[in-house]
């Protein structure tokens, strides 16, 4: 009776402070409520009531009482019921193992009274839990086991809840598939019960999913409709998550307008919204939009911005992404040191990030069975009579052979001791050996990660070797013989006729350090940054018409026959890749090709991928030079028919952006007979 009216006493003060209208009328209902099974029901309803409006204490506090009372009624199903909300309330406190404890509590009573849906909220509820935690096994068990028994009932809130639970478990494990396909079906059914929140983030997942998987216009779709569905006031979060995010996949295919529409809102919002993500997200992507449209010192003073909030709130994520588009900065800026400084940078983060290990989500993983309770092993009536039965044979044995009993004991003794003392050697000498397998294993770990330094250091020191050759060597004749040309105009040493005709020769050397500068520029930005292709879908005869329109001047002076016989066909690489490699090829075309030869232009389609053909009828090349056009260590170049000369970059450019686009590039040539180079490059997005 004491304890009734402790319990009526504290519903009472608790009434004086609720504001809740329906916690109040449950309150004022337990309390003139006789102590049974209906009390502990309308109990539960009030700290379901507290839970919702996040009172946990005061739910905590219902709880205990009402399990008090559930045991004393051996009221069963109130006790699965406290266990259950004493188990969700840990869990938001990020206590997981007496959130564990009694969800495992919780299952078993419910199994008990044959509870199957409880059971399997339960279990839903743990698969979460222990997915959270990285225990991908135990979560996915849980979780199958509960969608399954969702799904006969028609359970569409929980079942909505599994499906988010394994979508987010293999968006974890990088199985991205997977988690399109559960937030696919997680977003059918919120449209079904009209979750609004729930649309909203299985809408915007998608998207994400969709952009690792380099789709990016279904990611833009998405995208756009996540923002359509926004609440402009109560979704501010996440309007500047998703702006930053749908601009950059618009820069992706250069639609500069879209883009810088989406990006600039983004950043205005969140830098108003003081939201640091959203802003660091929208730097970035703003400073690569400035970045590619030229606007250098714009670019630089928002990448300096992202580069402070990044390291401040410790996103390495979005750091990564800064540090690449700083050295595409200092690249284009000619800053090559700073370009280094931040390529260092770059792959120390991603190395280190790297190693994170992704953990192997299970593929042969069987639901639980949730029907039936876990019994305790049945002791074996064999084993039991066998003992009963031996017993006295023992006893016998024992009475008539005591000396020999007592002799095998002491030998036991002995040989146990013997033993002991043997493995406690070996332990002791295994750990001895164990420790050194460790240091020297450290040692070596410690002289690769040196050893790959100085072979890093090498390398760097090579380019520099590399860019310091080629300017020196030809870059100086070009500019040498322009310089000579000028000095002898500012002498009036030369005639006005004179002028006239050294004028062509004036302009071949200037086209000369053009063509070497812009080679360089390219060549240098590939060993500097590792260039990342930005693959789309493009037609490749737009390219070939762009190009030749840039040869024509060139192959009118050397009355060359120019056959456009390409066609419409599609190409998904790196439009500005595919561009470099088409104008190097048909420039050197035409640099080898006599008055009168013949160049063709082509493409086609052949197993299902883009083939094209740059034809010439020009000088051709040497058996043996053929193996050096490509080389990355060579810098092989040829003078052309009217002694034009080459960098011996150009096809070290092209193969390497070719290959960085899944393509390949060949060449098949007879001396004096002309030349055929090929690329083939993927016609879709496999």
């Amino acid at each position: 009776m004491k304890q009734i009216l402790t319990f009526a006493a504290c519903l009472m003060t608790f009434v004086i402070f609720s504001q809740n209208e329906k916690i109040d009328e449950l309150t004022v209902q337990l309390a003139y409520q006789n102590a049974d099974s209906t009390k502990v029901d309308r109990s539960l309803a009030l700290i379901n009531e507290l839970y919702q409006i996040k009172e946990y204490d005061k739910a905590l506090l219902f709880v205990n009482k009402t399990s008090t009372l559930a045991k004393e009624l051996n009221y069963t199903k109130g006790l699965a019921e406290t266990n259950y909300f004493r188990a969700v309330i840990y869990t938001e406190r990020n206590d997981y193992f007496n959130a564990i404890d009694n969800y495992n509590k919780s299952r078993e009573l419910y199994l008990q009274i044959k509870d199957t849906i409880s059971v399997a909220k339960v279990s839903n509820n743990i698969g979460l839990l222990e997915i959270k935690r990285g225990n991908y096994t135990v979560g996915l068990q849980n979780s199958l086991s509960a969608i399954s028994i969702f799904e006969k009932q028609n359970l569409k809130i929980e079942l909505c809840a599994a499906y988010h639970n394994l979508a987010e478990a293999y968006y974890k494990t990088n199985q991205i598939d997977k988690a399109i396909e559960f937030n696919f079906k997680a977003l059918e059914v919120s449209k079904q019960i009209k979750d609004k929140d729930g649309i909203k983030m299985s809408t915007k997942n998608i998207a994400e999913l969709y952009s690792l998987l380099k789709e990016h216009r279904k990611a833009i779709e998405y995208y756009e409709k996540a923002l359509d569905i926004l609440n402009p006031k109560t979704d501010q979060d996440l309007r500047g998550e998703i702006l930053p995010k749908l601009g950059s996949e618009y820069l992706r295919f250069k639609e500069y307008d879209k883009a810088s529409e989406y990006l600039v809102e983004g950043l205005k919002y969140n830098r108003k919204q003081n939201n640091k993500e959203g802003l660091l997200r929208a730097l970035n992507a703003v400073g690569n939009l400035n970045l590619q449209n030229k606007k250098v010192k714009l670019a630089e003073k928002q990448l300096n911005e992202a580069y402070a909030i990044a390291q401040k709130i410790d996103n390495k994520t979005e750091l990564l992404e800064n540090y690449k588009l700083h050295i595409a900065l200092d690249s284009t800026r000619g800053y090559f040191e700073n370009a280094f400084f931040w390529q260092n940078k770059f792959y120390s983060l991603k190395d280190s990030l790297s190693k994170i290990n992704q953990p192997v989500f299970p593929t042969d993983v069987d639901p639980l069975d949730l029907t039936t309770e876990e019994k305790p092993a049945k002791e074996n009536p064999e084993l039991n009579t066998k003992n009963e039965i031996n017993q006295p044979e023992i006893n016998t044995s024992w009475s008539d052979n005591s000396v020999l009993i007592y002799g095998l004991i002491a030998a036991l003794a002995l040989s146990l001791a013997f033993l002991v003392y043997t493995l406690s050697k070996t332990k002791s000498h295994k750990e001895e050996l164990e420790k050194q397998k460790n240091k020297l294993e450290q040692e070596q770990i410690r002289t690769e990660a040196i050893l790959e330094q100085t072979h890093h250091l090498e390398e760097v020191n090579q380019v520099k070797d590399k860019l310091f050759s080629i300017v020196s060597h030809d870059l100086k004749d070009s500019i040498s013989s322009i310089k000579a040309f000028l000095d002898l105009l500012k002498e009036d040493s030369i005639s006005k006729e004179e002028f006239y005709e050294l004028i062509p020769e004036l302009s071949e050397n200037a086209n000369n350090a053009n063509s070497l500068l812009y080679n360089l520029l390219n060549w240098s930005k590939s060993q500097l940054q590792n260039l990342e292709p930005k693959p789309e879908l493009f037609n490749i005869q737009d390219v070939f018409h762009t190009k030749i329109a840039l040869v024509e001047q060139k192959v009118e002076d050397k009355r060359i026959v120019l056959i456009d016989e390409s066609q419409s066909g599609f190409v998904y690489a790196d439009r500005s890749m595919v561009e470099i490699v088409v104008q190097n090829l048909i420039t050197n075309a035409v640099k080898f090709s006599r008055t009168g030869d013949v160049i063709t232009i082509s493409n086609q389609e052949v197993n299902g991928k883009t083939l094209i053909c740059i034809e010439d009828t020009g000088v051709g090349i040497a058996k043996e030079n053929i193996d050096k056009l490509f080389a990355s260590h060579k810098n092989f170049t040829t003078a052309g028919t009217k002694n034009e000369k080459g960098t011996g970059l150009g096809l070290t450019i092209a193969k390497d952006l070719v290959e960085l686009n899944n393509g390949k590039i060949w060449v098949e040539s007879t001396q004096n007979v002309g030349s055929k180079f090929f690329v083939e490059l993927p016609k879709t997005n496999n």
